[in-house]
């Protein structure tokens, strides 16, 4: 098997009504995890790279890694870049061997947001690689992606035929009430379901895309807290929801923050219970163990991807 696009994924995604984990990366444990648990159970899975994770591992480390990956698993993998900002970020990737790139103009005038991705699309297309569009803001914090509560904005189901057919993107990133991080929702959490059933609606099978998709499990959230973490109130979107969105337009839902709070979690607790431990060896095989399981979890019980690959 070797790196591929998601083309055919989400094709076969949209038609089976699952959807296709985007896991971000940020070293070899996290990639070991994530694609040990894709193979257990079968799945063909996205490994995306934001920004902060090129500038911390560095493209070719991330690169060489997840071509292991691919050689060690035999599955179909996807490497995608998260939240591109520019188009030399995705130039970037594109002609370091991603197969998929993300350019985020959400934040830009629709006008500006048009001409920005279609330039990208433009550029990936000619060498083979498929592009990520969005259209309206989710709030929160990833890396430096930054959007405060009053910034953000659900996205217009009326703009969205115009956008994908003048920029040619490939599938497109949608604001339905996620947000980024591990504090999502003040209150009971809500997604409108009824902008992604109008969206769906006008653009039949075309691949849709949930950003700041963790569900922040409360398993880890209070493992961390009870071995020295402070984070009172984190709570993320429920996993019923998720899962009903999978069954509808979405064939790509994006998981960070649940895999942070697994690797963390797990960290804390095997200091906790051995503080005389010193070798990285140790402690980051509870942490990619950890990563494993809960990449399992999220393929069997929200995703439905098993058995797909």
């Amino acid at each position: 098997m070797a790196i591929v696009t998601s083309t055919e994924m989400f094709k076969k995604a949209y038609e089976g009504g699952y959807a296709i984990g985007a896991f971000n990366v940020n070293n070899m444990e996290i990639i070991q995890g994530i694609t040990e648990g894709a193979k257990m159970e079968n799945a063909p899975v996205i490994l995306q790279v934001s920004a902060g994770a090129r500038k911390y591992a560095k493209h070719v480390y991330l690169m060489k890694m997840i071509e292991a990956a691919v050689q060690d698993t035999d599955l179909p993998i996807v490497v995608h870049l998260d939240h591109g900002p520019d188009f030399e970020t995705c130039k970037s990737c594109i002609d370091g061997g991603f197969s998929s790139v993300m350019i985020d103009g959400s934040h830009l005038p629709f006008e500006e947001n048009i001409a920005q991705t279609k330039r990208v699309v433009e550029y990936a297309h000619d060498h083979g690689v498929v592009v990520e569009a969005e259209l309206g803001r989710l709030a929160g914090v990833e890396d430096d992606v930054k959007v405060s509560a009053e910034d953000s904005s659900y996205t217009q189901p009326d703009e969205v035929e115009e956008f994908v057919s003048r920029t040619g993107c490939d599938s497109l990133a949608i604001a339905i009430g996620t947000s980024h991080g591990a504090y999502k929702f003040k209150g009971e959490p809500k997604l409108r379901f009824d902008i992604l059933e109008e969206v769906g609606r006008r653009l039949p099978g075309f691949p849709i895309v949930l950003h700041g998709a963790s569900s922040v499990i409360p398993e880890y959230v209070d493992m961390i807290n009870e071995f020295g973490g402070k984070m009172p109130g984190a709570q993320g979107v429920p996993e019923d929801m998720l899962r009903k969105a999978a069954t509808m337009a979405v064939c790509k839902i994006n998981i960070d923050s649940d895999l942070r709070l697994a690797f963390t979690g797990l960290v804390r607790k095997h200091f906790a219970e051995h503080p005389d431990h010193f070798d990285p060896r140790q402690y980051l095989t509870d942490a990619r163990t950890g990563i494993r399981d809960m990449v399992r979890h999220k393929i069997v019980d929200v995703l439905g991807c098993n058995g797909k690959a």
